[in-house]
């Protein structure tokens, strides 16, 4: 129990600050959009952490969740928390349908999970299918219009993905990943059965990265597919997991919370120098700390959460 303490006081800490901003600052968009990137970071935690598969095409089941919401609300009438269960069930569904795509590995992986999901883009934005999803023209779901239950529902999303990633770094099933991931055979060969875990480590950051686009959804009410399906979401995702540390639970947090700080602080302050500045940055850590800021103090023996 005590080596939970300090992930425990992390995860209760961050939840406790988001809903403290939540109250006292105006900005309350911000806040959310933070929230958001919190789940999706810890998402991908679960998959490229303690597996190695690093999906650039995470945005995929976002918008895939984002209109499995939309979808529940515009032609059953649904409730938005129902709504949300339908927003899951299309990222699963999205997650099983592309399991064959673990058996590539590195760049072949990436690339190829980055197609399935313009893929799935494509699909959604087709003008043939206005009746359905609408198509390019966008949706509205005005009726269910609600920023402090999504809010919410926002923060115990991320408390219960914070506790699935603790229990990753403490139990058995992530000890097995993290085999799997630096030398598969060997786990093999040791018992691990290694393709179930890939799966369930797909599926459960698949089911995550869905109902953060669902309650995404939900929050801004009015979107279209280019919205919730832009390539930012994934390329957040990866930058804030990759430049804090990943396999932890801190890592995510600290990356998520730096640059998507920077990145607002950039675009208000000095728009014209953003990407030039922001890049820059990133490239600097990728060449100088490639395991993320974190491994400044791994590398010394400190244990952090």
């Amino acid at each position: 129990m005590r080596r939970l303490l300090p992930d425990l006081g992390l995860a209760a800490f961050l939840l406790a600050a988001l809903t403290a901003a939540e109250f006292l600052y105006r900005n309350e968009l911000l806040v959310f959009n933070f929230t958001i990137f919190f789940i999706l970071a810890q998402g991908l935690n679960a998959i490229y952490g303690f597996t190695g598969y690093l999906p650039f095409g995470y945005v995929g089941f976002f918008g895939a969740g984002a209109y499995g919401f939309a979808l529940a609300v515009m032609h059953l009438g649904s409730a938005p928390l129902p709504a949300l269960g339908l927003a899951g069930a299309a990222g699963l569904a999205l997650g099983l349908l592309l399991t064959p795509l673990l058996r590539l590995s590195g760049a072949y992986f990436a690339i190829a999970n980055l197609a399935a999901a313009q893929a799935v883009y494509q699909v959604i934005a087709n003008p043939a299918l206005e009746p359905l999803t609408r198509g390019p023209y966008g949706v509205s779901l005005a009726s269910v219009f609600a920023p402090r239950a999504s809010f919410l529902a926002a923060l115990a999303l991320l408390a219960l993905l914070l506790g699935v990633v603790i229990w990753l770094r403490r139990g058995e099933m992530g000890l097995a990943l993290k085999a799997i991931r630096d030398d598969p055979l060997s786990a093999a060969m040791a018992g691990i059965p290694v393709v179930r875990l890939r799966v369930l480590a797909w599926l459960v950051s698949a089911l995550a990265a869905a109902l953060a686009g669902g309650i995404y959804a939900w929050h801004i009410s009015v979107f279209y597919p280019e919205t919730v399906f832009d390539l930012s979401f994934s390329v957040f995702a990866i930058v804030f997991t990759l430049f804090g540390g990943a396999a932890t639970l801190s890592g995510p947090i600290l990356g998520a919370a730096l640059l998507y700080g920077l990145y607002n602080l950039i675009g208000i302050t000095v728009p014209q120098y953003f990407q030039l500045i922001y890049g820059a940055l990133i490239v600097a850590l990728m060449l100088f700390l490639p395991r993320g800021l974190l491994s400044l103090l791994t590398d010394r023996g400190h244990d952090v959460p």
